[in-house]
């Protein structure tokens, strides 16, 4: 008899899951040389909570009441609880702070897309450190994290989430606007974002979006240059440029990034800085983060040993 379980969710197997505690132990020994503690948050909670971070964390999140009839939610990331965390253990604990995570997220899934509900994910929050010097040690231990994951061919694309939105102001684009063109840049929806700039006399910014490349093709003054600056050399020639790179959640402030490696069809993660969301707990801080999808960073270091 088969007993089904929900789709979007999977039984792991011995064999697998010796590999995958493999790479969360040589991650965790990055976190720790780079002395970042490793904390737990509940995988419930409140529906206010993740609410007060961002709106878009919440709304796919799983929810559901408890015997008082509170709103509990799973949670979909790991930034949000941390953020928590750092207003509430930490509130006047000198900075910057550094924690590490290696956690279950969970997230609503589209019909026969094959997406998870439940993703392993690895990361870090630096919190209190500003950009672009933050920035460059969250990308630093990201690359740390995925050397020795056993990866060779990844590639981290680095972004600025605010770009977009400046330019689109410079051009007169009304603010009611930017949304839909934002929505369908963070998509990577060419077609209809090439619709929405038309609409607004702003299509030549498509030529932004779709620009990927080296350190030159970032306009001079923006803080992305700070940041590659900042960079050692075996970090610096991992980074690719992509202007048009924006992250779905809101609370990203600047520079963001994301993992591509050419063995895995989509991206192994990412994160970005967001420096107005620690204010909404109550203790404003600058702040960075990533994570990884742990199972995709396996699947691609199984396709690069091939």
């Amino acid at each position: 008899m088969i007993h089904p379980i929900p789709s979007g969710t999977r039984d792991v197997l011995p064999d697998e899951l010796r590999e995958l505690r493999v790479i969360t132990d040589a991650m965790r020994g990055v976190f720790d040389r780079f002395e970042y503690g490793e904390v737990a948050t509940p995988a419930l909670e409140y529906e206010a909570v993740l609410t007060r971070g961002d709106s878009a964390a919440a709304d796919p999140a799983y929810r559901l009441f408890d015997e008082h009839g509170n709103v509990l939610v799973l949670r979909s990331d790991m930034t949000i609880p941390i953020a928590r965390v750092v207003a509430t253990r930490y509130g006047s604990a000198p900075t910057p702070l550094r924690f590490s995570y290696i956690a279950h997220a969970y997230r609503a899934v589209r019909q026969h897309r094959l997406q998870p509900r439940e993703i392993l994910q690895a990361g870090i929050e630096l919190v209190g450190a500003p950009g672009p010097s933050g920035t460059a040690e969250a990308v630093t231990v990201l690359c740390a994290a995925l050397d020795a994951a056993g990866l060779k061919s990844y590639r981290v694309g680095l972004g600025d989430a605010s770009l977009f939105g400046r330019l689109l102001e410079s051009h007169g684009v009304p603010e009611g606007a930017r949304h839909a063109i934002l929505r369908e840049l963070a998509a990577r929806d060419m077609v209809g974002l090439e619709r929405e700039l038309s609409g607004v006399g702003a299509a030549d910014l498509l030529d932004v979006a779709r620009a990927r490349g080296g350190v030159e093709i970032v306009p001079e003054g923006e803080p992305l240059r700070e940041v590659f600056a900042l960079l050692s050399e075996d970090v610096a020639e991992r980074v690719i440029f992509d202007l048009g790179l924006v992250r779905t959640l809101g609370y990203y402030t600047g520079p963001v990034f994301e993992v591509y490696d050419a063995a895995f069809g989509s991206p192994l993660g990412g994160g970005g800085r967001y420096d107005d969301l620690l204010g909404r707990f109550g203790r404003s801080l600058p702040a960075a983060g990533w994570a990884l999808d742990v199972e995709r960073v396996h699947a691609a270091a199984l396709e690069e040993a091939r």
